[in-house]
């Protein structure tokens, strides 16, 4: 566990934190420009000081009124938005800086591991100038595990990316999600990377903690400002049962039913999330034929929420123990007879999933 208790004056808010944040997994600081994401994730570093902060990882103290552990001395990696790597280093040098500096007895992550990890092993002899911005940023991701650390922060890694560099390091992310025990503590504002990413969220707003838990009960709480906006969404946690078929779909199954979705590079077995927006599901009273759309699930109606959009209603779904929206029109629920508990088909495109 990682505990925090922090107070920290800045020039339009004070970033006021208390939070008990989970040691394994991915832990998302998701809020807008200016929220006070990046602060507190210097402050758990060690960049930022503060008298009366209190800060303890696992077992160890590293800040509270009498002890302040600094930076060098915390066993963390950190990655910001821009690579930074070296620019008169080759790709292979500037892997292997921090993992020099680490002791030999240290050394729980090794380059073959990192180099297979990130998939970057034909960009070994090149220089940083020679790279993507995405290849770029999986070097600094590799260069900041080979210091092998207890704790990984990533502060918005993918924010000066471009769409295309985005999906291209996305899923080398989920493998080092996957593949190391590893704490990572995410800032992003971008809510598609969260969703994708991260298993624990929390919300700020003008440094203040709005709300924290797991990522499915928090995009889906009608309390939360998640409902409201068109991207409203939910991901569903599956597993993979066919990858890759013949006319290039993936079959996940989730709560004993299956789901078809585009997304290649899974394997059999495999532990996936898909993302589903609200805007893209219709639902029927019984399940429909001759229809284009493969993706039928059987749900029931928990409730109906009000939407940002008059004419509109937000329906949270149960499906087993997940939850998952659609929006619909008001006149479509009163025509359906919408109510709590109703047995209802959810179509989706397996297009509109990511």
């Amino acid at each position: 566990m990682i505990t925090l208790d922090v107070s920290l004056p800045r020039s339009h808010f004070t970033l006021e934190a208390r939070l008990q944040l989970p040691t394994q997994g991915v832990t998302a600081l998701f809020g807008r420009s200016g929220s006070g994401k990046t602060t507190l994730l210097r402050l758990i570093a060690g960049l930022e000081f503060q008298l009366g902060s209190h800060l303890l990882f696992r077992s160890e103290v590293w800040q509270n009124h009498k002890t302040f552990v600094p930076t060098h001395r915390r066993s963390l990696g950190y990655v910001f938005q821009e690579a930074s790597l070296f620019p008169h280093l080759r790709i292979r040098k500037n892997l292997e800086y921090g993992y020099r500096r680490i002791p030999v007895g240290a050394r729980q992550i090794h380059p073959d591991q990192v180099i297979d990890l990130l998939g970057i092993e034909a960009l070994l002899e090149r220089y940083p100038d020679q790279l993507s911005g995405g290849q770029r940023q999986r070097v600094a991701i590799g260069r900041a595990l080979l210091t092998s650390p207890k704790l990984l922060l990533m502060d918005e890694p993918m924010a000066s990316l471009d769409a295309t560099s985005k999906a291209e390091i996305l899923p080398f992310l989920e493998r080092l999600k996957e593949q190391l025990a590893l704490p990572i503590i995410y800032v992003s504002h971008a809510i598609e990377e969260v969703t994708r990413l991260a298993d624990h969220l929390v919300l700020l707003e003008q440094g203040r903690v709005i709300a924290q838990g797991d990522l499915q009960s928090l995009l889906t709480d009608p309390e939360l400002p998640f409902l409201q906006t068109d991207t409203a969404s939910t991901v569903l946690h599956g597993r993979v049962k066919q990858p890759h078929s013949e006319d290039q779909l993936s079959e996940v199954e989730v709560e004993g039913q299956p789901l078809f979705i585009s997304r290649c590079g899974l394997q059999a077995d495999q532990a996936t999330r898909v993302r589903v927006l609200a805007r893209d599901v219709v639902l029927a009273l019984s399940p429909p034929s001759d229809i284009s759309l493969l993706n039928c699930l059987k749900t029931r109606v928990i409730d109906l929420q009000p939407d940002a959009t008059p004419s509109q209603l937000l329906v949270r779904l149960g499906l087993g123990d997940q939850t998952m929206l659609a929006r619909v029109s008001r006149r479509s629920a009163a025509s359906l007879g919408l109510r709590e508990n109703l047995r209802v088909y959810a179509l989706v495109k397996g297009v509109a999933m990511s």
